[in-house]
């Protein structure tokens, strides 16, 4: 089985990929992966400044994650660009990892762009975190320190909920609180394994 797990911003999949890790799973998160090749010293970080300039780095020379942001939300070319660079990166990364896991394994492929890559046809099932946007606003700002223009920029670039909903084979409802999260994530890897 072929699964991805997808969502928003904020939407709660770290919470779901954690449990379902948890209970056995082999997880492969495209936004650890993404953080990953562009990490001090790396090519995908020496293409990122080339890119977009030194300002993107911090003092230390890692990456400066709200100054690129800053530049890539609300400018549709300079996030394509950013793309361009990390997606493939990422996806090497990814079936490295995938190629290594004990066979038999519950792959769980957490890609946030599913949609917006046109990736969902890859996999025999998607699995989405949905949450309304109201509240994915409330918890983007608090978790990331972000302005709500800063937020609102990112949702803009991600795929709809009505886009990323057509194309789930199961939903896990992120409305409620971390228990509630949890319930929806057991009820669904249920689903899954058996």
């Amino acid at each position: 089985m072929r699964l991805a797990l997808t969502g928003g911003i904020a939407s709660g999949k770290t919470t779901v990929s954690d449990r379902w890790g948890e209970l056995g799973a082999v997880i492969i998160d495209s936004d650890v992966l993404a953080r990953e090749v562009v990490e001090r010293g790396t090519p995908g970080l020496a293409a990122v400044a080339e890119r977009f300039g030194r300002e993107v780095l911090a003092a230390d020379g890692t990456l400066d994650r709200l100054a690129l942001a800053d530049k890539v939300f609300g400018n549709d070319e300079a996030r394509r660009d950013l793309e361009r660079i990390v997606h493939p990166l990422v996806r090497a990364r990814g079936e490295e990892l995938a190629a290594s896991a004990p066979v038999g394994a519950v792959l769980v492929n957490v890609i946030p762009l599913l949609v917006e890559t046109g990736r969902d046809a890859e996999f025999d099932t998607i699995v989405v975190v949905d949450v309304p946007e109201e509240i994915q606003l409330a918890r983007a700002i608090s978790r990331d320190a972000a302005t709500a223009d800063q937020v609102r920029a990112r949702l803009a670039a991600q795929a709809t909920r009505a886009q990323r909903l057509a194309v789930a084979t199961h939903v896990i409802d992120n409305s409620g609180d971390r228990a509630q999260l949890l319930a929806e994530a057991d009820r669904v890897w249920r689903l899954l394994v058996n």
